[in-house]
């Protein structure tokens, strides 16, 4: 599928630290007709040149777009000519973005930031107290299969703060299959959100696939005690996630530790996911980067902190991915994960 003819009027849009989630929502938006600009590193825009885009997604979906019709650099120049900034750099790298958009954009440039987490966007604003700056949330998984080509491999959903610029660009949004939902209560989208990213955690130690993970109780047993985890914290801290799947958010540690023949069943209700997805922790690891555990499981430890709490399944499931990213263990079984935790509770 190439690339549809730019709107001129429709709002520029910059792609700030263009990696997994950032080249795949700028390169469905830029094939629906937006005019989209990617900075990101130099890996990524090597792979560009060479072979340009291909996006494609659990549903079949294959999508096409030509190394000349890719505007991909190193540097930041194209932040001058963008109307909406969609920042999706790794969370520690919000200030250093924050410090590079200070005084170099409009008053009516609109940053969003579509990162995991839970403060990203009051940490940009701080920087930005002039420009709109927005709470965005992707629940679905992207992987770098190389060559330019970028895998969405579950279903998931798209939401941000409202602003009359994205409201712009909702059908260009539809069109790219890639439906935005403007919502006013983000803040509990990004725990609802966060409670599905625990699972991000285990899936990069168990060291396959997120279908297969999810296939075993074990596991699921593992994530179970971190959503009850959090659940219990959140309520001491009069925190209530929004609902994003079928089922309140308290039934999932029921379902998740339910057999695998009835899950099996549940499961197809909930979520859609690939034989080759597999969590961007997991991705993180095996090139070798840090990875964003203090912005999810962190998060649920400091907010236990603030609500006179502990947390310390999370705290050990912490402990063990600091453990992986010096080189140790990455093969858990479900059982060995299981073991971990409940000894640390």
């Amino acid at each position: 599928m190439a690339s549809q003819k730019k709107d001129n009027a429709l709002p520029k849009v910059c792609i700030y630290g263009a990696g997994s989630i950032g080249v795949y929502v700028g390169g469905r938006l830029q094939a629906a007709g937006v005019e989209v600009s990617f900075i990101g590193r130099q890996r990524i825009a090597d792979q560009v040149a060479a072979h340009g885009l291909r996006l494609t997604d659990w549903q079949g979906a294959d999508i096409q777009l030509p190394a000349k019709a890719v505007h991909f650099a190193t540097d930041d120049a194209a932040i001058s000519a963008a109307d909406i900034i969609i920042v999706t750099v790794k969370s520690a790298a919000t200030d250093e973005v924050g410090r590079a958009l200070a005084g170099r954009i409009k008053p009516d440039v609109v940053v969003v930031s579509l990162q995991n987490g839970i403060g990203n966007a009051r940490t940009l604003a701080k920087y930005l107290p002039d420009n709109p700056v927005l709470t965005a949330m992707i629940s679905f998984n992207v992987l770098q299969r190389g060559d330019g080509h970028f895998h969405a491999g579950t279903e998931g959903e798209l939401m941000s703060d409202p602003h009359p610029q994205l409201e712009v660009l909702l059908p260009y949004f539809q069109a790219g299959d890639l439906p935005l939902e403007l919502r006013a209560d983000m803040h509990e989208v990004q725990w609802a959100k966060l409670l599905m990213n625990l699972n991000n955690a285990l899936n990069a130690l168990s060291g396959i696939p997120l279908h297969d993970e999810l296939s075993q109780r074990d596991y699921r047993r593992c994530l179970a005690m971190l959503i009850e985890e959090t659940l219990t914290i959140l309520k001491r801290s009069d925190i209530r996630p929004a609902r994003l799947m079928p089922v309140p958010m308290r039934m999932l540690p029921w379902i998740l530790k339910s057999p695998d023949w009835l899950f099996t069943r549940l499961a197809k209700q909930m979520l859609a996911i690939d034989p080759l997805a597999r969590s961007s922790m997991w991705e993180d690891l095996e090139a070798g980067r840090v990875t964003e555990i203090d912005w999810i499981n962190g998060e649920v430890v400091r907010q236990a902190e603030k609500a006179g709490a502990t947390a310390p399944a999370n705290q050990r499931i912490i402990a063990l991915i600091r453990a992986a990213e010096s080189g140790g263990k990455r093969d858990w079984s479900g059982a060995e994960l299981l073991r971990e935790l409940k000894e640390a509770v």
